[in-house]
C-alpha cells in the first residue's frame, strides 16, 4: 500500500511520460498523430483484402470482425513490445533520479491505453457504416479494457526487468508476441480451427478478451460472468506477479546500467 501511495504522488510525472510519448512518437512524420489512426486502418485493408478474396473467410461482416480485435491486440503488442526496452532508454534518469520506477512501464501500458481510446473514434464510425448497430453492452468496453490493461501491464512489468538483466529477453518476447498474434483468435474465430485444437487456444488469456470486445460491440452480448470473475482474478495475479518481478529487480537496475 506504502508503494501505490507512493505511486500516486507521482502521477504527474506519469500523466508527463505519457503525454510526452505520444508528441514524440511520431515526431517528425508528415502525417504525425494521424498516423494513431491510420496504422489500424492500413492493417485492416490489408487482411480484409487477404482474407476476404484471396483465402476467402465466409465471416459475416468480416471487416469489423477483424478491427474489433486489432485494435486491443496493437494496444497489447504495442505496451509490452514498448516496456520491454523502457527502463534501458531512460537508463540517465534511472541512475541520477529517485522516483518508482513502476512509473515506466504504468506509461507504457498507458499510453497504449491511449491509443486504443483513439482507435475507438475510427472504430465505432466504421460499426454503424457497416450495418452494425450500436447497443448499450458497449458501455462495457472500459471494464473489458481494464482486465486487458491489468494483464497487459503484469507482463510489461516482467519483461521491463527481466530485460535490463537478460538482453535476450527482447528478442524473445519479440518472437512470442508474432507467435500470440496467430494463436490469438484475431484473423479467425477459435470454431473455424480443428476441434481437438480449440482447447489450446483458449488457455490463451487474450481469447476470452477478443470474444468479449466482440460480444459487446459487433453481436450485442453481455460476456458471460465467468469471463468477468475469471480474466479478471487472472489479470490481477498476472499484475501482481509481475509487480513482484520487478520490484525485486529494480533495486540493481542502476548497476545493471
Amino acid at each position: 500500500m506504502s508503494r501505490l501511495k507512493e505511486l500516486y504522488l507521482y502521477r504527474q510525472m506519469l500523466s508527463s511520460l505519457v503525454l510526452t510519448d505520444l508528441r514524440t512518437r511520431y515526431k517528425g512524420s508528415v502525417l504525425g498523430f494521424l498516423w494513431t489512426f491510420l496504422n489500424p486502418l492500413l492493417m485492416l485493408i490489408v487482411y480484409t483484402f487477404v482474407f476476404s478474396n484471396i483465402l476467402r473467410a465466409n465471416i459475416e461482416n468480416y471487416p469489423m470482425f477483424l478491427f474489433v480485435a486489432i485494435l486491443p491486440w496493437i494496444f497489447f503488442q504495442s505496451s509490452v513490445q514498448n516496456s520491454i526496452n523502457i527502463i534501458i532508454r531512460n537508463g540517465n534518469m534511472v541512475k541520477k533520479i529517485y522516483f518508482p520506477r513502476e512509473v515506466l512501464p504504468i506509461s507504457a501500458v498507458a499510453g497504449g491505453a491511449v491509443n486504443y481510446l483513439f482507435g475507438l473514434m475510427i472504430l465505432i464510425p466504421a460499426l454503424l457504416i457497416f450495418g452494425i448497430s450500436i447497443k448499450a453492452t458497449i458501455l462495457l468496453i472500459p471494464v473489458i479494457l481494464l482486465i486487458q490493461s491489468l494483464l497487459t501491464l503484469g507482463i510489461s512489468f516482467a519483461v521491463a526487468a527481466l530485460n535490463v538483466y537478460f538482453r535476450d529477453v527482447e528478442h524473445i518476447v519479440s518472437f512470442m508476441l508474432q507467435l500470440g498474434f496467430y494463436v490469438t483468435p484475431i484473423i479467425f474465430p477459435v470454431n473455424l480451427f480443428p476441434e481437438k485444437f480449440q482447447p489450446f487456444f483458449k488457455l490463451n488469456p487474450l481469447t476470452g478478451i477478443m470474444e468479449a470486445y466482440r460480444d459487446v460491440m459487433i453481436y450485442g452480448k453481455i460476456p458471460e460472468m465467468s469471463f468477468f470473475v475469471i480474466h479478471g482474478m487472472l489479470g490481477f495475479i498476472v499484475l501482481i506477479i509481475g509487480w513482484v518481478i520487478f520490484y525485486s529487480l529494480q533495486k540493481n537496475f542502476a548497476d545493471e546500467l
